[in-house]
């Protein structure tokens, strides 16, 4: 701030003052062109660095090509939301049915679509609407009702089949992309987060584990993919969670080793029984959490494990296990026969022990 008291004087300079600055002028001219010699030189030009070298931190000063390196499938790009919807796009397909419209996911070249299994609920033949706008007929080969996943065929080969991502797993707070046709609008991408893995949500058949994402998934979604930055399939859309009616930022997906799994015992042929460990368990009061064991079911893979009344199971397979029903809807992701690893805590101590899982018995007759 100029004090108000203070005068400022303005003073023409006098001449021989701009000769020093005539001389720095041509000095700096004489230095820029030799700078501008030195790049027609190619003299400062930086060597490229690698794209892997950027994502690692490590970047080098000097890079010598490798003949053996191959160039990505994948190239990210600053719309890696854009990237994975030019991917998966020709992949999802709007399925239509007497009752109304969902969408599905191109998994096989050779006409194998996975959709939700409500989707198709009570239908034999379908009509798909490929990314391109041709409709074709399609057949429902079978599917499960309560995991939600059915398989549909066309008559078509050389189709723009999705990739399947079985040997990643998701991470909570990962970009995750939705695409289907929500409303009858087909090819329509929304975005968000993946908001939790293995979650355990109540259904008509028991507790469930899914995938949770607050994408904007909405009637007509179902069965349409949610998938990764890559383009890869992480899940099968299936239900949201509302009080309106519409997205509330809260949906649900199959993740896609599930989805895969059922599908594959579909085209076998196999049956689709749900696994069974043969306990009863309740959650801890206090402590630490788990699912308490208050019942074995003699000969069944939990007996055979040696788990005993009073043992906490804190994971199975390597996910934690929270309370009862995160043990019972884990257990429902695999197939009758597959042996899991379980943590137990017993008398303070931590034990692994394996389970065979058998086959769920049918209810009693009433």
């Amino acid at each position: 701030m100029i004090d108000q008291h203070e005068t400022t004087e303005f003073t023409e300079p006098k001449r021989k003052s701009l000769w020093p600055l005539l001389l720095l002028a041509v000095v700096l001219l004489a230095v820029g062109a030799g700078v501008l010699a030195l790049l027609d030189q190619g003299g400062t030009e930086a060597e490229p660095v690698e794209a892997s070298e950027v994502e690692t931190g490590s970047i080098a000063t000097e890079a010598t090509p490798d003949p053996t390196v191959e160039t990505p499938s994948f190239i990210p790009s600053d719309e890696p939301i854009a990237d994975a919807a030019d991917i998966i796009l020709p992949s999802v397909v709007q399925i239509a049915t007497a009752d109304g419209l969902g969408s599905g996911v191109i998994y096989d070249s050779n006409g194998l679509i996975l959709t939700a299994a409500h989707v198709v609920a009570g239908e034999e033949i379908v009509t798909v609407r490929l990314a391109d706008g041709e409709e074709i007929e399609g057949t429902v080969l079978g599917g499960d009702s309560d995991f939600d996943v059915a398989v549909i065929r066309v008559d078509r080969t050389g189709l723009p089949s999705a990739t399947l991502a079985l040997d990643t797993d998701p991470r909570a707070g990962q970009l995750a992309i939705a695409v289907g046709s929500p409303w009858g609008l087909q090819s329509t991408v929304t975005a968000g987060i993946v908001s939790a893995v293995n979650q355990s949500i109540n259904s008509a058949v028991g507790p469930r584990s899914v995938l949770q994402t607050d994408a904007a998934i909405n009637p007509g979604n179902s069965g349409g993919a949610l998938v990764n930055r890559q383009g890869e399939v992480l899940g099968i859309n299936v239900s949201i969670f509302s009080v309106s009616g519409a997205n509330d930022g809260v949906g649900f997906a199959v993740p896609i080793d599930v989805a895969f799994d059922i599908a594959t015992a579909v085209l076998a042929g196999e049956s689709l029984d749900f696994a069974f460990l043969g306990v009863n368990v309740s959650n801890v009061e206090s402590g630490q959490a788990g699912a308490l064991i208050t019942e074995i079911t003699g000969g069944s893979g939990a007996d055979g494990a040696g788990i005993e009344i009073g043992d906490l199971v804190t994971s199975i397979d390597g996910v934690e296990v929270q309370g009862s029903r995160d043990l019972a809807a884990q257990v429902r992701t695999h197939r009758p026969g597959t042996t899991v690893e379980l943590i137990v805590i017993r008398d303070g101590e931590e034990i692994s022990l394996f389970a065979t899982l058998g086959v769920l018995p049918p209810p009693p007759e009433q």
